[in-house]
């Protein structure tokens, strides 16, 4: 009669479609060599690091920009107060596009969704009073990356402070912009040369900088699945290690500075043996693909935020719990630095109450829970170390289809991942409309609610100071000197040199993110995506 129950229960999947059956007897795997059972030992199934959190905390960092750079430093300031332990910078649409608040197509954007950064000056505003040789500063910035890095630099050589001292990361993941998130601007191939010449860039002269942040999280936000998001986040990492390799740079030199970011969702066991899966994955693929000698080199470091696609606008109070869940997985899973989603960014900017509540969640998470106290608590579970496995291969035969394509670009190229999300994310609707996925309070216990807090409203002046700013700058600047370092710059853009020093020297001379991406957009040409209709 038992074995009829069991055989007629529902079956129930992961939300990447791995079949998970009602427990799990058996005896998990303890070889250190296979599966690496003991933290801080190859392939760090179980944790880069022996003592991980016992010995210090992942680092706390709340992604925030928005009207201008000097809220948003005060922003900065505040969440350092409240006892934030990194920086993390948004961006507006502009500014990651290349294009100064001056023009014509930045029109209603400016300040929207990000700090506006059209000018060294407007990096001096945005940094000022912040220790830069003490504080990490992670920067969300791709197609326009080098430029940024370039003021962030520079502003650090004006305040006395030498590069080989900055910490932090640049973004700089130009592949997934053509696979999820649209913030390209020149073509792909030209693209990946910027991205190169930033990690070169950063391995002689800024060595404690990760210079890319290799990015599953927008490819997961856009509807992928877990092994998806890793498997598509990896062949784009193995496209950056060739490229590097091919422009001579002994693979030591520079993958110990190659960082992730991934997306954490609430399905909280899968999500956990996602993060675990991930490091055994990449230390296979340095050591075995890529013959790197270096343990530094086939660690697996990455940055983690909660799900911002999973934040309801309807009973946005649940929010608190989905990312307190979420934040919880992360943690459980290794990550080395975590932002916690604020519980009003369904609908606007989060409020300092909202963002204050989310830093107090990795806060008790950290100080409260006593999860710190054992490496890897879930590993050696049976129901665990399936996942593990399970994920691990499904990733490696992903891995494998698109190497066959000729890898990650040639896969963009074709619009094979574009379409893989596509579907995935059309499944999961599809799920969700009938009532097989459960979101709480939007298609199961849903209820009339009265917004009962205060909506952050970015100030609808601040385009127009931006715009005068920028127009004051433009004006004081010696504009023979701008005009001849674009020129060099130009020039140099034709040629097969890294172009990071004449970046830097037209960002001293006053070139604008604008006037240098413009450079760049008469040399390369802009992308335009093939369309079906």
């Amino acid at each position: 009669m038992k074995e009829q129950e069991m055989s007629s229960a529902k079956e129930v999947f992961t939300t990447s479609g791995i079949p998970v059956s009602p427990f799990y007897v058996g005896t998990p795997p303890v070889s250190e060599v296979e599966t690496g059972f003991k933290p801080g030992t190859y392939p760090f199934t179980r944790g880069i690091y022996p003592t991980m959190y016992r010995e210090r905390v992942w680092t706390m960092r709340q992604y925030s920009g928005f009207g201008s750079a000097e809220e948003t430093n005060e922003r900065f300031r505040y969440l350092l107060e409240q006892g934030q332990t990194g920086l993390s910078v948004a961006f507006d649409l502009p500014t990651q596009l290349g294009l100064d608040a001056d023009s014509p197509r930045s029109q209603g954007e400016v300040g929207k969704v990000g700090v506006p950064v059209n000018t060294l000056d407007d990096m001096r505003t945005l940094l000022k009073d912040i220790p830069l040789e003490k504080v990490s500063t992670s920067m969300t910035i791709n197609s326009t990356a080098p430029t940024l890095l370039a003021m962030y630099v520079a502003v650090a050589q004006e305040r006395g402070v030498s590069p080989d001292l900055l910490r932090g990361t640049t973004q700089n993941d130009i592949l997934k912009e053509y696979v999820a998130r649209n913030t390209y601007i020149y073509h792909p191939r030209a693209s990946l040369r910027l991205c190169a010449d930033l990690i070169d860039y950063c391995a002689k002269r800024v060595p404690k900088w990760y210079p890319i942040s290799v990015s599953g999280y927008h490819i997961r936000e856009a509807g992928a699945n877990a092994v998806q998001e890793l498997a598509f986040t990896f062949a784009n990492a193995i496209e950056y290690v060739r490229t590097c390799l091919d422009r001579g740079m002994a693979v030591d030199s520079f993958a110990p500075r190659l960082s992730f970011f991934f997306a954490c969702q609430s399905d909280f066991f899968e999500e956990i043996a996602k993060f675990r899966a991930a490091r055994r994955i990449w230390a296979n693929i340095m050591k075995d693909m890529f013959n790197a000698q270096t343990k530094e080199s086939w660690m697996l470091r990455f940055h983690t935020q909660t799900s911002g696609e999973s934040l309801t606008a309807k009973q946005p109070h649940n929010n608190i719990v989905r990312v307190t869940l979420q934040a919880l997985a992360a943690v459980l899973g290794g990550t080395q630095s975590l932002h916690t989603n604020s519980f009003d960014e369904a609908l606007c900017l989060p409020t300092e109450e909202a963002v204050r509540i989310a830093l107090r969640t990795q806060q008790i998470l950290a100080y409260e829970s006593g999860i710190t106290g054992a490496v890897d608590p879930l590993g050696g579970s049976y129901y665990m170390e399936y996942l593990t496995d399970e994920i691990e291969r499904r990733v490696n035969d992903e891995i494998q289809k698109i190497d066959g394509m000729g890898g990650a670009l040639a896969a963009i190229e074709s619009g094979y991942m574009q379409d893989e999300i596509r579907r995935s994310a059309y499944d999961a609707k599809l799920r969700q409309d009938s009532g097989d996925r459960t979101v709480v309070g939007l298609n199961k216990f849903a209820d009339r609610e009265t917004l009962r807090f205060t909506i952050h409203r970015v100030d609808p002046k601040a385009e127009a100071r931006q715009l005068e700013k920028l127009r004051a700058y433009k004006s004081s600047r010696d504009k023979q000197r701008v005009d001849h370092a674009l020129q060099d710059l130009k020039s140099a853009a034709g040629t097969s040199a890294n172009l990071m020093p004449e970046i830097l020297e037209a960002v001293k001379a006053g070139a604008t993110n604008g006037e240098i991406s413009d450079i760049f957009r008469e040399v390369f040409g802009e992308y335009k995506p093939k369309t079906s209709f």
